[in-house]
């Protein structure tokens, strides 16, 4: 599925029109990248939640040359499913 097909998912599960779906699952994203830029965390009681974890600096290989390089400590998010999620799933 992509985002397309989740805006399609969405105008029919709500019966909103497509524009309005566009915008909810925009305005969805948006929320949820603001609020990881902010190093804070999102939780969504029964689907999972979403934080920052931070990745330390260390040194690593070009896989092309050989050469060692040093990789920058970053910033990545990460998703951790709830118990809801995860008992549909299975």
């Amino acid at each position: 599925m992509n985002k397309g097909d989740l805006i399609d998912a969405v105008c029919t599960e709500t019966g909103l029109s497509k524009a309005d779906a566009a915008r909810a699952v925009e305005s969805v994203f948006s929320v949820i990248t603001g609020v990881l830029k902010q190093g804070e965390q999102i939780s969504l009681v029964g689907f999972g939640t979403f934080t920052v974890k931070t990745r330390a600096a260390r040194t690593g290989r070009n896989p092309r040359t050989g050469e060692t390089i040093e990789i920058r400590a970053s910033r990545v998010p990460g998703f951790r499913a709830g118990k809801g999620l995860k008992d549909a799933v299975n």
